[in-house]
C-alpha cells in the first residue's frame, strides 16, 4: 500500500472540517459521538477492504478497487465462507460489501443511500465480537437533532460521510489516525469547555507524566499501566511513545461515563493495542474497587481525576483496604485524596511509580486531608511535587500540581519543582512545549536544588512546615525589582509632563474648531471650552 503524502496537519483539518455540518445542530459534547463514531466505522471498513485485497493478492490503494475484489469473493459460492472466516479470524468482524463505508458513500453519490444501512452496519459489528459490544450505542442516527424528518436526518449523516470519504484513514503509517483522533478530542474539549474537557489531559502534561512513570523502565516487557479515571484513554496510550516494547504493555482503565468509556475502547483499537492487552471497565472508581483480580498492582499508575469532586465518604469506606490504613476519609466535598489513595493502593510495592494531577489545595488543606498527607509523608510515599502553570487545561484555568508517589522508598525527602512559569501564552490556553517538559524532566532526574526552580526538602524541613507542601514554602521564586536611579525617575516624570502638555494643546486646538448647530449649543460649547482652559 502506498503511503499517503497528506500531512498530519491537513488530515487534522479535514477531520475538523467534517464537524462543520453538525456544529450548527448540537453542541460539541453531542456531535463528538457522531463524528468520532463514523471515523471509527470508516477505519474498520477501510482496514478490512485493504486486508482482503492484500490477502487475495490483488493489493491496491484504491478503496473502490478493494471493494470490487471483496464483493467478487464474498459473492462467490466457493469462496464466501472461507473468506468470511479468514476476515473474522483476523479482524474479529466482517462487514457486508454493501454496508462498507465505501459502498455507502457510493450510494450517497447515486442518491439511493438509506440511513438504516449505516445503522445495520453498526449493529452487525457490535454483534460480531464482545470487543465491539455496545460500541456505537451513543450514536442515535434517528435523533431529531440531526433533522426534524427522517429525510433531513438522512441528508445530515450523508453530508458528514461525504466529508469523511476523502480521508485516507487506513493508509497512514503508524498511529497517525489514532493521533488525529486525539487531536479531535482535544479540539472538542476546547470547543465545549468543561463538559468535554472532563475526559482529556493536554498532551504535554500526559507526556510529562508518562515519561516519569516509565523512566528507567523503557526496555521492560509486559509493563502494566493503570488509569482509574481514564477518560478517552489518551493518558494511558502515551506509553506507546516511550516504551521500547509497546506491544507488550497491558492497559488497565476504568471510566464512569459510558460515552467516554466507549471512546476509550475505540481509541485503543485505533492505536493498534492488541485485544488481549486491553482491560477496560465501565464503573465508578470510588464506589467499588477495581480491579480485584490479578493483577491488582501495577508498574505505573497515571491519573487525572475530576478536581474536587463530591463523593459519598460513607463510614463503611473506613474498612475499605484502599483507605483503612489512613484512619480517615477524604471529605465529601473534595474526593481528591480518595482518588489518590485508590491509585496508590494499586501501585506495585517495588519499583511502581504513580503520577496524578490535582489542584494545589491538596498540598496544604488541613483536617482529614492534612492527616492523610502527613501519613503519606511519614511513609515516604510522596516523592516529587511539580507545580504546573495556570490555564493549561481545557476545563479549568486554575494551576495544578503533578504529585509523584512511590512505595518502599529508602528516605522521606520530597523534591519540589516550580514549573509555574514554564509556558508560552496561547490564544485560549497557556501551552507547555517540549523545552518546558525537558527542563522539568532534567530536574526530576538530577534531584538537585536549582535557583528559583527546584528544591530537595528533607523530611525534617517538611515536618517543621507542619507537613504543608505548598510549593512557595520550598522554592523561592521572588525576584527583587531593580531600583531605578533618581536622575532616571526625574527624566521620566519630565517626559510624561511634556507629553501631557503636548496632548492638552492638541485637544484645545480641536475644541476650538467645534461649532454649535444652534445658538444655544454654541453658547454651551463656548462655556465648556472656557471652563476647560480654566
Amino acid at each position: 500500500m502506498t503511503e499517503t503524502n497528506q500531512t498530519s496537519q491537513s488530515l487534522y483539518q479535514a477531520l475538523w472540517n467534517s464537524a462543520d455540518i453538525l456544529r450548527s445542530k448540537m453542541d460539541a459534547n453531542d456531535y463528538k459521538s457522531y463524528l468520532l463514531g463514523m471515523v471509527f466505522y470508516k477505519y474498520l471498513s477501510d482496514k478490512m477492504l485493504f486486508y482482503v485485497a492484500e490477502t487475495m493478492e490483488e493489493e491496491t490503494d484504491d478503496l473502490n478497487e478493494a471493494l470490487a475484489t471483496y464483493r467478487k469473493y464474498y459473492e462467490g459460492a466457493d469462496s464466501h465462507d472461507d473468506l468470511v472466516d479468514v476476515v473474522k479470524d483476523e479482524m474479529s468482524y466482517a462487514i457486508e460489501p454493501d454496508l462498507t463505508f465505501t459502498a455507502l458513500v457510493n450510494q450517497i453519490n447515486e442518491g439511493r443511500f438509506q440511513l438504516e444501512s449505516l445503522a445495520q452496519g453498526f449493529r452487525n459489528i457490535e454483534q460480531d465480537d464482545e470487543l465491539f459490544e455496545n460500541l456505537f450505542e451513543d450514536i442515535d442516527l434517528y435523533s431529531k437533532k440531526l433533522g426534524a424528518t427522517p429525510q433531513k436526518q438522512n441528508q445530515t449523516i450523508a453530508a458528514v460521510m461525504k466529508e469523511l470519504a476523502v480521508l485516507d484513514v487506513a493508509g497512514h503509517a503508524g498511529d497517525m489516525l489514532g493521533d488525529a483522533y486525539e487531536y479531535l478530542i482535544g479540539q472538542f474539549a476546547t470547543d465545549s469547555g468543561k463538559k468535554a474537557g472532563e475526559f482529556y489531559t493536554p498532551q504535554p502534561v500526559a507526556r510529562l507524566m508518562t515519561q516519569i512513570a516509565l523512566s528507567g523502565r523503557e526496555e521492560v516487557q509486559g509493563f502494566t499501566l493503570y488509569d482509574a479515571t481514564m477518560g478517552s484513554g489518551s493518558l494511558l496510550l502515551n506509553a506507546k511513545r516511550y516504551s521500547k516494547s509497546p506491544n507488550t504493555i497491558s492497559y488497565f482503565g476504568q471510566e464512569l461515563n459510558t460515552s467516554t468509556y466507549n471512546l476509550a475502547r475505540m481509541n485503543m483499537i485505533l492505536h493498534g493495542v492488541p485485544i488481549e492487552n486491553q482491560y477496560l471497565h465501565n464503573a465508578d472508581t470510588l464506589d467499588e474497587d477495581w480491579p480485584t483480580q490479578e493483577p491488582t498492582n501495577f508498574d505505573g499508575v497515571l491519573m487525572n481525576p475530576p478536581y474536587s469532586a463530591k463523593w459519598s465518604a460513607d463510614s463503611g469506606f473506613l474498612q475499605d483496604p484502599r483507605f483503612s490504613s489512613f484512619g480517615t476519609l477524604a471529605p465529601k466535598s473534595k474526593a481528591d485524596f480518595a482518588f489518590l489513595l485508590h491509585g496508590f493502593y494499586h501501585l506495585k510495592q517495588d519499583g511502581g511509580v504513580m503520577a496524578i494531577v490535582l489542584p494545589h489545595g491538596v498540598l496544604f488543606r488541613g483536617n482529614a486531608e492534612g492527616k492523610i498527607r502527613q501519613a503519606l509523608l511519614e511513609e515516604g510515599a510522596i516523592d516529587t511535587v511539580i507545580g504546573l502553570p495556570a490555564n493549561i487545561f481545557f476545563n479549568t484555568s486554575i494551576p495544578t500540581t503533578v504529585i509523584i508517589l512511590k512505595k518502599n522508598r529508602r528516605n522521606r525527602d520530597v523534591y519540589f519543582i516550580d514549573a509555574s512559569q514554564e509556558f508560552v501564552k496561547g490564544k485560549n490556553q497557556n501551552i507547555m512545549n517540549d523545552d518546558h517538559i525537558a527542563k522539568i524532566l532534567e530536574a526530576y532526574h538530577k534531584r538537585e536544588d536549582m535557583d528559583k526552580f527546584a528544591h530537595l526538602a528533607s523530611f525534617e524541613e517538611i515536618k517543621e512546615n507542619d507537613y504543608n507542601l505548598n510549593i512557595p514554602r520550598y522554592v523561592d521564586t521572588f525576584e527583587e525589582e531593580e531600583v531605578a536611579p533618581l536622575s532616571g525617575i526625574v527624566q521620566k516624570i519630565n517626559e510624561t509632563n511634556q507629553r501631557i502638555d503636548q496632548q492638552t494643546a492638541e485637544l484645545k486646538n480641536l475644541l476650538g474648531q467645534l461649532v454649535g448647530t444652534t445658538p444655544e449649543a454654541q453658547e454651551e460649547l463656548e462655556k465648556f471650552v472656557q471652563g476647560f482652559k480654566g
